[in-house]
């Protein structure tokens, strides 16, 4: 039940994370929020806390980098937190996420 909660949780952070870099591409300025911050430092900790329910019979293939991905993501989010940030960080950080969502449904 708690493992279903976390999940939820988890996947609803995901989806406002990569809704709120979607709703920054059309923008000149790419101005992240506080919001978006706190989401990946939220998907990091509900990433750790299912893989902590889940120990013995963990997918190392896909935890690990999903979580490099999203640390990645967070630290750069953080650097430009308050300032615009250019459109390659934008990209890879877009990138990432992509390929975080991809990693996660495809089965190993």
């Amino acid at each position: 039940m708690l493992f279903n909660i976390v999940l939820l949780l988890h996947f609803v952070a995901f989806l406002v994370f990569a809704g709120q870099l979607l709703l920054l591409y059309p923008q000149p300025e790419k101005r992240t929020n506080h919001l978006t911050r706190v989401l990946g430092i939220a998907l990091i900790v509900t990433g750790c806390l299912l893989v902590a329910f889940k120990y013995p019979a963990v997918n190392y293939f896909k935890v690990v980098p999903k979580l490099g991905i999203f640390i990645l993501c967070s630290v750069l989010i953080g650097i430009y937190s308050g300032r615009t940030m250019p459109e390659k960080v934008y990209k890879i950080v877009f990138g990432l996420v992509i390929l975080a969502g991809l990693i996660a449904v495809v089965k190993v």
